[in-house]
């Protein structure tokens, strides 16, 4: 069944506190390592605060010993200038050590989350129903994988430290700004409320726009992945116009999204800057005024500058920091979405088992749609016996193809049920139910390794000499042997450097080799030409035997021997029976048959 276009979702309000509770939560099982991130960081930041009281002290002590010296009383203590000059580049060299470490356990941190969530986001993706991905596209599911994590672990690697180094220096710095001098760190304090109102205002503004940011960007992925993945189409239509159209417009929305994010985020910074000015001019006057008062040393200004320089810079890094972690708690927020999806139920109590499943299969009013308003199965009733070959056929949007995926229970039925053996699938453990099958569809799928990976795929301990002995039965041995390495050649990311008819032989080599017990055959020899696909139908009927197979076919003449023949329509059964049967009732398949006929015979 074609799948369904996914419309580009509206824009959602956000739970910016929910999110960073929950991403909060994976950091509880790294209290011991953040509490030395914590230790190293505020020991780090400590040195550094007290470096300009004492490069302050060392101020002073120049000074008075040039006023001495001036005054014939005395000079400049430069043994005490030379001792205290040791201890403070002995605290800056232990203030980068402690930095570095905390950095190194910081970054371990944050790559242990990373590789546990992308382990989440792996699994959940095998855990989705099949419902889901008709509903979005690779790229989209990509961006949540790459993009998102990438953004989450940069944040954590960076951010948690800036943000805890920044409020250590803060109250450093304001508890050493009030032992140099009260009046002054008020004068200091008051510039906070008009930081901390920007910064509301900005966070509050820009959160939405670095959703939309991370939202469009999984949705340029998307269209990029797409056109890439069926390039050769795109041109063979003449659409690089419409695909040049589409990418313009999801990426005008995302420069937009993205251009007010930053915009609104890089604003903070220079604000911040000319509040943190104008306090350096109100500190220097009031500091002179203090001197001539002889109630701070001329030092101590100097000392006092530094701090509210890096009082007014930590608020400014924080700012930047906060505009990481609104880009971080959006990606956040996408992931554990992903993460709460609602999943397949795989596992059942008291579930059957198939060690003895015989074949028998029975569709008892089965009643389906992709969509609950739009039903594409009605009412679907037949019995199979075990062995038996089944041909499903019909036209285009009969509803073939869907039947064998609700047998498989990639989909939950609307109404009705589907037996194996007088066993409703549903009393089956899902993984262990598709162990009974081997399915061999219209579009090839090959992974980026080698031929025998690829083949062993279907039965993960084959020896060399069981893919084999399953390549000669699906005539694919010989072609396989005329390739460089063989059965090690690497196939390519889209497995295109062999033909599709090739691909499709591999497919069907790796299907024989699982030994399955039911067959599913969608459209399997339609990328093979008509002596390869004779070779393959002989395989195919050698395999077949003693297996309840489902061959899905177009071209009728590919099914003639089959034991029942199910045509459909409008997802109905309109006729049952054998080739013979059907075309002497003169109905829908005799019509279906006969056309097709004619158009072979042009």
């Amino acid at each position: 069944m074609p799948r369904p276009r996914r419309s580009m979702p509206s824009e959602k309000a956000k739970n910016f506190k929910k999110t960073l509770l929950e991403l909060l939560s994976y950091l509880k099982d790294y209290k011991l390592r953040l509490s030395f991130v914590l230790i190293f960081s505020i020991a780090s930041t400590v040195f550094v605060i007290i470096g300009p009281k004492i490069m302050g002290n060392i101020t002073t002590e120049i000074f008075n010993g040039l006023i001495k010296k001036i005054s014939n009383t005395g000079g400049i203590n430069f043994n005490y200038i030379e001792k205290t000059t040791v201890i403070l580049i002995v605290l800056y060299i232990a203030s980068s050590l402690f930095a570095a470490i905390q950095g190194i356990i910081m970054t371990g941190i944050s790559n242990d989350i990373s590789y546990k969530l992308r382990n989440s986001l792996s699994q959940k993706i095998n855990r989705l129903p099949m419902k889901f991905f008709d509903s979005k596209t690779h790229g989209e599911i990509l961006s949540i994988v790459t993009n998102d994590i990438d953004t989450l672990t940069q944040c954590l690697n960076q951010s948690i430290t800036e943000i805890i180094r920044g409020v250590a220096t803060i109250i450093g710095v304001l508890i050493m700004m009030i032992s140099i001098n009260i009046p002054m760190t008020i004068v200091t304090i008051l510039i906070i409320p008009f930081c901390m109102l920007i910064l509301n205002k900005v966070i509050v503004r820009s959160q939405k726009y670095f959703v939309m940011q991370q939202e469009y960007l999984g949705h340029i992925n998307g269209h990029v992945e797409e056109i890439y993945g069926g390039h050769d189409i795109v041109k063979a239509f003449n659409g690089e116009k419409k695909a040049i159209a589409t990418f313009r417009e999801l990426n005008k929305t995302l420069y937009q999204s993205a251009w007010k994010s930053q915009f609104l985020a890089t604003t903070m910074h220079p604000i911040m800057q000319f509040i943190g000015n104008l306090g350096y001019v109100v500190i220097s006057i009031l500091g002179g005024y203090m001197v001539i008062l002889d109630k701070i040393q001329v030092g101590d200004i100097q000392s006092f500058t530094q701090y509210v320089r890096n009082f007014t810079q930590q608020i400014n890094q924080l700012s930047q920091v906060m505009a990481n972690v609104q880009s971080a708690i959006a990606a956040s927020e996408r992931v554990f979405n992903f993460l709460k999806l609602e999943e397949e139920v795989d596992i059942v109590e008291n579930a059957e088992k198939i060690d003895n499943i015989e074949g028998n299969i029975e569709f008892k009013n089965v009643k389906f749609g992709y969509n609950p308003n739009k039903i594409i199965i009605n009412n679907f009733s037949t019995k199979i016996k075990k062995g038996q070959k089944i041909a499903i056929v019909g036209p285009t949007g009969a509803g073939k193809t869907t039947i064998v995926k609700l047998l498989m229970h990639f989909y939950e039925l609307n109404s009705g049920s589907i037996l194996i053996d007088n066993k409703n699938i549903n009393s089956f453990n899902r993984h262990e139910l598709r162990k009974l099958f081997g399915m061999v569809l219209q579009d090839t799928w090959l992974f980026n390794g080698t031929i025998k990976e690829n083949i062993k795929y279907g039965k993960l301990d084959a020896t060399d000499q069981e893919i084999k002995e399953a390549c000669k039965t699906a005539s694919v041995h010989h072609f396989i042997k005329t390739l460089p390495n063989d059965y090690n050649m690497v196939l390519n990311e889209e497995a295109d450097n062999i033909s599709g008819g090739q691909k499709q032989l591999l497919t069907i080599a790796r299907v024989i080799l699982a030994n399955p017990k039911i067959l599913i055959l969608d459209e399997a020899t339609s990328s093979v030409d008509t002596r390869t696909e004779i070779l393959i139908q002989q395989a195919m009927d050698k395999l077949m035997e003693k297996r309840t197979s489902f061959i899905i076919a177009h071209r009728l003449s590919t099914i003639k021997n089959a034991d029942l023949i199910l045509v459909m329509d409008n997802g109905d059964i309109v006729e049952q029976g054998t080739h013979e049967e059907l075309l002497n009732k003169n109905g829908f398949y005799s019509k279906l048959y006969n056309s097709q006929f004619e158009v072979e015979e042009n």
